[in-house]
């Protein structure tokens, strides 16, 4: 879920589920917009306006409630407290994190590259802020999805549970297994 806030401190929430690992350095994180149509895309618009903005896990226990932040609200009604979540501040960051989201990744707006094939955007983002419980990060530090309760999504509404499967080395072709 992204969350935002407009210039009059009105927060916005609402789910993506086109979000993309860009790099490490710097960290970037870029989203998919959807074609700007009769329907306003706030999210957006808030994100021009303050810079910021805010990306957050959903948790297992709140899929149906992050699903319907996809709803048409009004720029001045929040998916906040319509679909009862409680926005989250971090001092001087303008933008709402999720607190009921194990995992808050707080960006800053870095870029937007027009896709002109479907009229979609990427948006691209940097990483300012990385919030993640230290129980769901390993000794190598990845950050475990599973562990964190997280929830994946494939096209507009379907969720999936996530589950660690295995972790293999950095690959190369020098040290691929005899079996390949």
């Amino acid at each position: 879920m992204i969350g935002t806030a407009n210039e009059k401190g009105e927060n916005n929430l609402a789910i993506f589920s086109s979000v993309v690992h860009l790099g490490s350095k710097p960290p970037l994180i870029g989203f998919i917009l959807r074609p700007y149509s009769d329907v306003r895309r706030h999210t957006w618009e808030n994100i021009e306006a303050n810079g910021v903005y805010t990306i957050n896990h959903v948790h297992q226990s709140n899929i149906e409630q992050a699903h319907y932040t996809s709803a048409k609200f009004e720029a001045d009604e929040s998916e906040f407290s319509h679909c009862h979540f409680t926005p989250e501040y971090i001092y001087g960051f303008k933008a709402p994190f999720v607190l009921e989201s194990k995992i808050k990744i707080g960006l800053s707006f870095h870029s937007a590259i027009p896709i002109p094939a479907n009229n979609t955007t990427l948006v691209i983002g940097k990483i300012e802020h990385l919030i993640v419980p230290d129980e769901v990060v390993q000794e190598n530090g990845q950050i475990n999805l599973a562990e964190a309760g997280g929830t994946g999504i494939s096209g507009l509404n379907c969720y999936y549970d996530l589950s660690y499967k295995e972790e293999f080395p950095y690959a190369r072709k020098s040290e691929l297994p005899e079996f390949l």
